[in-house]
């Protein structure tokens, strides 16, 4: 259990953190909120600290233009829209401890939706001020750090796995016939789990499953179907392969996992992956993009695949299809591997991470 911080400007109380995110209802669907979620929940249920909600409009104008002493110890935003803004110059305003989440790059923004590699550009240049003006950035891997030392950010940078809710997805085990039922999969699943987006390498997903007929691909997670919507996506879920199905928005992340033989993402760009540790800490053996992000935290072999080309992919879902100790064996390793991504490893890197800024006011 992390300890609890009681280290305050004025050293007799608990330090009070605010932890905004600009337009939750929006992105509800998103990584940025199930991160943004289990921080909350790292550092309210298990560092037990005291989180305050953002003022209203009003009291936040209030406290703009007052001069007096705020309540607040540290702001936290994870993401860089209006409310964002007017909390970085309340931080200002009253010399609060400013830290920015860094979930997006201009990288992993591309292709996302139709347009977004036309907007890159300017939104890295507005991210290059945005996360340069925190006191403290945080970000979910080394390979990210890097990224935005390249645009370059000047404000210090620092790194915090996001985390895998373990409690969260305790009992997926009683899912799996009802999920298998509910989506008609029989036989080996190859599943993926999240927002069907081009950068996350739904074209290589669909002629993966063209190679491997007789295997079932299933990708569990929303997609767009209107203007915003790439051409890719939309052909592709429009008019996918025979043994390829898209489910939409699915209720229960467990259900999904429970569901899945083989964890399939062939992702592009990635600042970690949460559903990659998701599906670990469910004993799904995973197969991932020979990517440097992915490097940080899994080892080729021992608790995951790594694959560049299709037929590397093809000939990984082959053996794992037929070997059963060896998935089971890679399930198992990539479970003791999630551990070290658990919500007590993210408070208590949170809280050395608080506790400089805090103090130096």
């Amino acid at each position: 259990m992390s300890e609890v911080l009681c280290f305050n400007r004025r050293w007799s109380s608990p330090v009070r953190i605010l932890v905004h995110l600009d337009l939750p209802n929006r992105l509800e669907r998103s990584g940025i909120y199930t991160a943004f979620r289990q921080h909350r929940k790292a550092l309210e249920g298990v560092a037990k600290l005291e989180l305050v909600d953002p003022p209203a409009a009003g009291e936040l104008i209030r406290g703009l233009l007052s001069r007096h002493e705020s309540e607040i110890d540290l702001i936290h935003t994870h993401l860089f829209g209006p409310r964002s803004i007017a909390l970085s110059l309340l931080a200002r305003r009253h010399d609060i401890p400013l830290v920015c989440h860094a979930h997006v790059t201009r990288e992993d923004f591309r292709g996302s939706f139709r347009g977004s590699n036309q907007l890159a550009y300017p939104l890295g240049w507005y991210l290059k001020r945005w996360y340069s003006h925190a006191d403290l950035v945080v970000v979910p891997s080394d390979h990210t750090r890097e990224r935005l030392e390249d645009y370059p950010v000047t404000a210090p940078i620092t790194v915090s796995t996001n985390g895998v809710d373990l409690a969260g997805l305790s009992g997926y085990e009683a899912l799996r016939e009802p999920y298998r039922e509910r989506y008609e999969i029989e036989g080996t699943a190859v599943c993926c789990l999240g927002n069907v987006f081009q950068r996350k390498g739904v074209d290589t997903f669909c002629a993966i499953a063209e190679a491997l007929p007789d295997i079932e691909f299933v990708w569990f997670g929303p997609y767009e179907s209107g203007v915003t919507a790439s051409k890719t996506v939309k052909r592709l879920v429009n008019d996918p392969p025979p043994n390829v199905t898209f489910t939409g928005w699915v209720d229960d992340r467990r259900g999904a996992l429970a569901a899945a033989d083989i964890f399939l993402l062939p992702s592009r760009e990635e600042n970690q992956g949460i559903a990659v540790l998701e599906a670990m800490a469910c004993e799904v053996p995973v197969i991932l993009r020979d990517l440097p992000v992915f490097k940080e935290f899994v080892t080729d072999g021992t608790d995951a695949i790594l694959a560049s080309e299709e037929s590397a992919f093809v000939d990984a879902i082959e053996q794992l299809a037929n070997d059963h100790e060896l998935a089971t064996s890679i399930g198992k390793a990539a479970s003791e591997t999630a551990k070290s991504h658990r919500l007590e490893v993210v408070a208590d890197t949170m809280i050395g991470q608080y506790r400089p800024l805090i103090e130096g006011r």
